[in-house]
């Protein structure tokens, strides 16, 4: 080897870290639901895929209107990035096993962007604080695969939005008030607050059968305090869909307050109507799983992380 050569070479050595991100955009395609995944901000996210470029000295990604897609080289980073990044967590399970931490990898599903929200990463944070040797994989779950992914084992655990089905565990984390989402230029639009009777001749958006419906009756307050059934319009499966059929006109639907920070939009307003009840935030996972030490230390990080903010205690 030329004298210099093995530092020039060490220089351009990616981190672990900056592959992880690169492996996320690859599965997102989107910088900022890859940017949520890790808890960090879209710009930092962006910076360290450039400074990942700069060092291979190759184009990894194509910025597009919408979102992002691998260049062909690109892809072929990023299948030798997962051989590198499994056989780090091979390396550190084998070491960690020797150390007597808990190892391995901890899946946690997180309904939209519920665990972007501060309650979901004060939870995470701590847990990566005492447990660092565990790695913990955030899968996106959507409406219809939310409690089946608990159920079939898909993840371990996960943050979701109440009602929660008979048959599993939680831990209570957060409440927040609940809103109507509207086209802007619906004549309720200017509303201080609204009423539930004000909204009557509303359509609002449904959800597939798959979903439970004992979970969207309850979201939709269907039916009424004064017994009329709601008018149920557009089927969505997602918030994105959701949101787009308010844009479109086609109906109207209700969101947890936090919508207005997460999904703002040009066009929609978010309006309070008291009636709606709070939204409750849950850590939720299946008895079989609550002594697994993965699923102990993340009860154990949401009861510390719930203390530390000084919110209402349930059963757990």
């Amino acid at each position: 080897m030329v004298p210099g050569d093995g530092r020039r070479r060490r220089r351009r050595e990616p981190s672990i870290h900056q592959l992880r991100l690169l492996l996320t955009v690859a599965e997102e395609l989107h910088f900022g639901r890859a940017a949520a995944r890790h808890f960090i901000s879209q710009p930092a996210l962006s910076q360290q895929i450039r400074v990942l470029e700069e060092r291979l000295g190759i184009p990894l990604i194509e910025r597009l209107g919408g979102g992002v897609r691998l260049t062909s080289a690109g892809s072929a980073v990023a299948e030798q990035s997962r051989a590198v990044v499994d056989g780090l967590e091979r390396l550190l399970q084998v070491a960690d096993a020797h150390a007597g931490a808990i190892t391995g990898r901890l899946r946690v599903g997180s309904l939209g962007a519920e665990a972007a929200m501060p309650h979901a990463s004060a939870v995470l944070a701590l847990l990566r604080d005492h447990q660092p040797q565990l790695e913990v994989e955030v899968r996106n779950v959507g409406f219809i695969q939310q409690f089946d992914s608990l159920s079939n084992g898909e993840v371990d655990a996960a943050f979701l939005r109440g009602p929660l089905p008979s048959g599993f565990q939680s831990l209570q984390l957060a409440t927040e008030s609940r809103v109507v989402c509207l086209a802007a230029d619906d004549p309720l639009a200017a509303e201080e607050t609204l009423t539930l009777a004000q909204l009557a001749d509303r359509l609002v958006v449904d959800m597939p059968r798959e979903v439970p419906r004992m979970w969207w009756d309850h979201l939709t307050v269907n039916p009424r305090p004064d017994g009329t059934p709601v008018r149920f319009g557009p089927v969505v499966r997602d918030t994105e869909a959701m949101v787009l059929a308010v844009l479109q006109k086609r109906a109207i639907t209700f969101l947890p307050a936090s919508a207005r920070r997460l999904y703002p939009r040009p066009g929609l307003v978010y309006v309070d109507v008291p009636e709606l009840g709070d939204s409750v935030s849950y850590l939720a996972w299946l008895p079989a799983n609550r002594d697994l030490p993965a699923v102990r230390a993340l009860r154990t990080a949401a009861r510390s992380a719930r203390q530390q903010g000084e919110r209402p205690a349930t059963g757990d």
